[in-house]
């Protein structure tokens, strides 16, 4: 939802509801995180409990200290990817060439060989991967071969069942990577999307302040032309009156200078100057209308209430927001018929714009910098503006602008 003050502007659909999606993905991670930890602590638990369990045929001091190596370093994986888990093979290695048969009654100790070989699937880097996979398959042929009794279809088969596990993590890796560019772009095109909404606002900002000029340089000047008639009309003797209708001419002409000066400030970018044609109104949609049917869309057209004469601000406003309206149905609807509905009432005027075409189950770019566009008109005048899908399919825009001027 897209909201401004004064006016308030309410666009289905947006994208209000990303932060909220980062900050629960943020947190499930964090959870995560927490959770593999912590399981890497309970393994290491029962391990020495195991141990401990197994006094009489495990050399005890030995195997309790190595125990502790078999996945505690795994904790430092996130800061050490390569180094913790060899660490953990070292400390096998260890154990299988000080007490073989020992180790071969640690049933946990196979689970721990599984986390190990995983934590070394999960390195980021490639070619470090591969070297882990290197030295893990080196460790299980050494500490396999250890093992009493071992045969060939034993070294085979821990070979086949620990390169699983390798596999498992780096496959966990791949997906890991995947959604973290995945979370890059999203956010990259997020980013982008609030720079193009920006952008469209500045250009919508400029184009009206031109097209206010053209409408309040043409009053000014009419006041100038009539200030100048009556004070030409005057008698001799009406010497007072004469200098206070010239201040007031020279006032605005003045005041012309200056808004045509600081429209110059104004940045023109790939705009194409003003046309000479006095600014369009409500009084011109049937024109208007009648360029949309050619273009393939029929409209139809329908006033309410009892028609004022509006500001010229207004009236250009409201023509504009019109135009916007039908361009967006023209393009992204893809419909059968569009439908302009003109409501007067003693204080605001009602316009809806709506279509029965398949463009109502989202705002695409194109379609959202004309909102943004209708959304600074309808909030210079402190009116309100909403667009979305309506009842029974097709896209409706409703803009409320208020006739009496705000104080």
């Amino acid at each position: 939802m897209i909201s401004t003050s004064p006016g308030r502007t309410t666009i289905c659909k947006s994208h209000a509801g990303y932060g909220h999606s980062v900050t629960w993905r943020r947190a499930w991670a964090r959870l995560r995180r927490d959770v593999v930890d912590a399981l890497v602590v309970a393994l290491a638990i029962v391990v020495e409990v195991e141990i401990v369990i197994k006094h009489g045929q495990v050399n005890e001091p030995v195997l309790a200290v190595a125990g502790l190596f078999f996945v505690l370093p795994l904790l430092f994986r996130r800061r050490y990817p390569l180094v913790a888990p060899c660490v953990s093979l070292a400390a096998f290695t260890l154990a299988a060439t000080i007490d073989p048969s020992g180790l071969s009654h640690i049933d946990f100790g196979a689970l721990a060989g599984i986390a190990v070989l995983m934590a070394l699937g999960t390195v980021r880097d490639g070619e470090g991967a591969v070297v882990g996979l290197a030295l893990g398959m080196t460790a299980v042929i050494y500490v396999q071969s250890r093992f009493p009794n071992t045969t060939t279809s034993d070294l085979l088969g821990a070979l086949v069942f620990y390169g699983g596990a390798w596999l498992a993590g780096r496959a966990l890796a791949t997906r890991a990577d995947q959604t973290r560019e995945l979370r890059i772009r999203v956010a990259q095109a997020d980013r982008a999307r609030e720079v193009a909404v920006e952008q469209a606002a500045a250009d919508e900002r400029s184009r009206i302040a031109r097209e206010l000029h053209d409408v309040v340089a043409h009053s000014v000047s009419v006041m100038v032309v009539q200030t100048s008639g009556v004070r030409r009309l005057l008698r001799e003797e009406q010497r007072r009156e004469r200098e206070a209708l010239l201040s007031v001419e020279q006032i605005g002409r003045q005041a012309l200078t200056e808004m045509r000066r600081m429209l110059g400030l104004m940045p023109i970018g790939t705009e194409t100057p003003a046309a000479l044609a006095p600014q369009p109104g409500l009084q011109h949609l049937d024109e208007l209308i009648a360029k949309v049917g050619a273009a393939g869309l029929p409209v139809k057209l329908r006033y309410e209430g009892e028609q004022v004469q509006l500001p010229p601000g207004v009236d250009l406003s409201a023509y504009r927001i019109v135009q916007e309206g039908l361009a967006n149905a023209l393009k992204h609807a893809h419909g059968s018929q569009a439908e302009v509905v003109v409501r007067y009432d003693d204080r605001s005027l009602h316009l809806e714009v709506a279509d029965d075409g398949e463009g109502g189950e989202g705002v695409p770019g194109e379609l959202g910098r004309g909102l943004v566009g209708m959304r600074e008109r309808v909030a210079l005048y402190g009116g309100t503006l909403e667009a979305g899908p309506r009842d029974g399919g097709g896209f409706v825009l409703r803009a409320d602008l208020p006739i009496e001027a705000r104080s």
